[in-house]
């Protein structure tokens, strides 16, 4: 366990060497332009100061939304079967509404659990088999139909839209480029997002409130027979009459950029669309030409352009008197995509960088005041292994925080505890192998083996001991969010750093000195 080759020797001074120089780039007197300096820690939110807003999804406007589409399927239906109905509503409650012939009972209940269906949707109301569960439900009052969705169903969709959320949020957030955003979900319907070092988030706060639901609908026209709705136009407030067939959706879009009009020098949006949507397109403005079609983003007509000839090549331009900052807001919002649901800033608040710079001086503070009761208790207690045992613990702060600067990690408050834990578990590691020496040499004169045999029968004992903090710190990371995470991210890191310190720098130092030393055995002894 003393012995170490040349080459072990070289490869542990090479790695302490790098490991410094990384350690270094964090200090603004060492900061360089190159590959590795570049490589820095980054402080949280509760170090340097920022923006933190709590969202919430809406999804309610969801569920009615999903509902309105199978009403579109409904009634396209019951019209192809010839059967009448009326008082046709779409609510929270479901779809409901009311057959006028008694004689056609019978023909819409078969028609809605998919005997005649001609849809997908309606054979999942009572599901292709007893082990499939039920989305939809149906329910039935003389004459009257309602159909809802099923709560398994709902948990569903709150649950895939919370998923796609969180993607579109942090999506839209890399395209404004912020450093080191954090983004995480709390509860079913909720997502925090912290911002460290803005303390101005109103450009943020106006690309994550908007939900970016755009679509493509002509006008209508007298041959329209799935029906109309009113939307307002943000070009002069007025209220347009839209049809509701929907031509293009915001999902076909593959790219969208800011830029001006060759005639006009106006700011608009350039977009492209995918194979899908550009044949769409083709086919929509090659049959409706001389029709407007109305550009509409969050219920809103942003644009109304009169289809002037058909578009083939799968790209196009959205115009509507936007200034400069709103066409970037706008194609930022296009090229990370839509929200599935409204979402609202339910809190939020602004930590200043004063606070920020107490925690951080605080926490160097008990960090160095921690650092040295731990090297006087050690050089009191071991002598020089106590001075051996402090060198190996310096070149573990310093690993911990260069792999911490490699991986671009966050380091908030409780990081900060976590790398404090780490100097009491470092030093632990060191104590049990002295005290195991201590009880070497009772048993063996000779010092090179006394310090051999103490090394590997400590081994295992700090492999344990390690070992479960590890676990401990792997279960806090995985269930844990937020603060408990950057503590979890560096104890784990510490304990290895510890690891690898102990029994390799540790006892590369304490072997190189006990082979030199090796006829003063007596007075190599400390207690």
């Amino acid at each position: 366990m003393l012995n170490f080759s040349k080459l072990k020797i070289f490869t542990i001074i090479i790695f302490l060497i790098f490991s410094t120089y990384i350690f270094l780039g964090n200090f603004n007197f060492f900061k360089k332009t190159n590959l590795f300096l570049d490589k820095n820690i980054n402080l949280g939110l509760d170090l340097q100061g920022g923006s933190y807003l709590l969202l919430e999804i809406d999804i309610q406007p969801l569920k009615i939304k999903k509902l309105d589409d199978k009403a579109v399927e409904i009634r396209k239906i019951l019209r192809e079967e010839n059967i009448n109905y009326k008082n046709f509503n779409i609510a929270k409650e479901g779809i409901s509404f009311e057959i006028n012939d008694i004689k056609n009972k019978e023909q819409t209940i078969k028609l809605l659990e998919g005997s005649k269906t001609k849809s997908d949707f309606f054979d999942k109301i009572t599901g292709s088999s007893q082990n499939e569960k039920k989305e939809i439900i149906l329910k039935i009052q003389n004459l009257n139909f309602n159909i809802n969705f099923s709560e398994d169903f709902e948990r569903k969709i709150k649950k895939d839209a919370m998923s796609q959320s969180l993607e579109i949020v942090r999506k839209r957030i890399d395209q404004l480029g912020t450093k080191e955003p954090n983004i995480q979900q709390k509860g079913d319907i909720r997502i925090i997002v912290e911002l460290p070092g803005l303390s101005d988030p109103s450009t943020f706060k106006n690309i994550l409130g908007k939900t970016a639901q755009l679509s493509f609908k002509f006008l209508k026209s007298s041959s329209d027979i799935l029906g109309s709705e009113k939307i307002k136009s943000k070009i002069d407030g007025s209220i347009l009459d839209v049809e509701k067939r929907l031509i293009l959706s915001g999902e076909n879009l593959i790219d969208a950029q800011p830029g001006y009009d060759q005639q006009n020098k106006q700011p608009i949006v350039s977009f492209k669309l995918d194979r899908v949507g550009a044949n769409k397109f083709a086919n929509a403005t090659k049959d409706n030409v001389g029709r407007p079609l109305a550009i509409i983003l969050d219920n809103e007509v942003i644009s109304a352009p009169v289809i002037r000839e058909p578009i083939l090549t799968g790209s196009g331009q959205i115009s509507g008197n936007f200034t400069t900052e709103e066409a970037n807001q706008l194609a930022v919002l296009l090229r990370s995509g839509a929200l599935p649901a409204p979402m609202k800033i339910v809190e939020e608040r602004t930590v200043g960088p004063d606070l920020g710079e107490d925690s951080i001086r605080y926490g160097i503070i008990s960090f160095v005041i921690g650092f040295l009761l731990v090297f006087i208790f050690m050089i009191y207690s071991y002598k020089i292994f106590g001075l051996f045992a402090n060198i190996a613990l310096f070149f573990n702060v310093v690993i911990l925080l260069s792999l911490l600067s490699l991986l671009g990690a966050t380091l908030t408050l409780p990081g900060i505890a976590g790398v404090i834990l780490t100097v009491g578990m470092a030093i632990d590691a060191n104590v049990i192998i002295y005290e195991k020496i201590k009880d070497e040499f009772k048993l063996e004169k000779n010092v090179i083996i006394a310090f051999d045999n103490a090394f590997k029968k400590s081994y295992l004992t700090i492999i344990d001991s390690n070992l479960t903090t590890l676990i401990a710190g792997i279960i806090l990371f995985f269930l844990g969010s937020g603060p408990v995470k950057g503590f979890a991210v560096t104890l784990c890191l510490g304990i290895i750093t510890s690891f690898f310190t102990a029994f390799t720098i540790s006892r590369l130092i304490v072997s190189k000195f006990i082979l030199t030393k090796k006829n003063e055995i007596f007075s190599l002894k400390w207690n």
